[in-house]
């Protein structure tokens, strides 16, 4: 799953943009391998505690800050947040712990 404070709308384009396959069937999540999820009005980024403010330095408003997740019967097992917290109005953008292959390495643990 992937989760972004944007609308059901933008996560399509993005997924399109990306190359995934999309899934036709009545009431999918419209991709195949990858199930995109907007959250919108951030409700879900803010109860995981990874809401971010981004509009001194970019202009954008409430965004997520990036981080992966492991989520096990609604129980998180593990997090990996990147900077090691979120931060607020924070110049970098970085990517180095939330990525495929930190996952997937703890994954194969």
């Amino acid at each position: 799953y992937c989760v972004s404070v944007n609308d059901a709308f933008v996560m399509r384009q993005w997924g399109l943009a990306q190359g995934l396959d999309e899934d036709k069937t009545v009431g999918s999540n419209g991709f195949q391998k990858v199930k995109l999820i907007p959250d919108g009005a951030a409700l879900f980024t803010r109860g995981m505690g990874m809401s971010a403010t981004w509009e001194a330095e970019r202009g954008f408003g409430e965004r997520s800050w990036r981080y992966s997740a492991v989520i096990n019967d609604g129980k998180v097992e593990k997090l990996f947040i990147e900077g090691g917290g979120v931060s607020q109005d924070f110049g970098p953008d970085p990517f180095e712990v939330s990525d495929a292959g930190t996952m997937l390495a703890y994954l194969k643990e």
